[in-house]
C-alpha cells in the first residue's frame, strides 16, 4: 500500500507561482513512477509531469518550460514547481504513484490550485 498526501495549493494571480508537495509512504516498489495529475470542473483528469526514481521525467505539452518535477529521495517527497501560472491552470492537482506510469493505482485526495486573471 501507498499513501500520497498533497499539499502546497492555493489562490495566485497570473504569472505567479507555486510548489506543490507530495509526501509519500509505502512500499518503495509500488511508487517507482510518480506523478501529477489535475482535473478542472468539468474537464477529464490531464496528466502533468511525472518522474522516475531514476530520475526520468515527463511533461505535458501545455507545462513544458513551466514546471517542473523533482524528488527528494531521502524524504520521500515529489514536489511540482509551477511557474507563470495561468487562469487555465487552474485544476484541482492529484500525486499518483505506481510501478511505472502505466500502472498509476495510488492517488491522493488533491490540492487546489485556482489563477485569476
Amino acid at each position: 500500500q501507498v499513501r500520497l498526501v498533497e499539499s502546497g495549493g492555493g489562490s495566485v494571480q497570473a504569472g505567479g507561482s507555486l510548489r506543490l508537495s507530495c509526501a509519500a509512504s509505502g512500499d518503495t516498489y509500488s511508487r517507482n513512477c510518480m506523478g501529477w495529475f489535475r482535473q478542472a470542473p468539468g474537464a477529464e483528469r490531464e496528466g502533468v509531469a511525472s518522474i522516475y526514481t531514476g530520475s526520468s521525467t515527463y511533461y505535458a505539452d501545455s507545462v513544458k518550460g513551466r514546471f517542473t518535477i523533482s524528488h527528494d529521495t531521502a524524504n520521500n517527497t515529489v514536489y511540482l514547481r509551477v511557474n507563470s501560472l495561468r487562469p487555465e491552470d487552474t485544476s484541482m492537482y492529484y500525486c499518483t504513484a505506481g510501478a511505472h506510469s502505466g500502472a498509476l493505482k495510488y492517488w491522493g485526495q488533491g490540492t487546489q490550485v485556482t489563477v485569476s486573471s
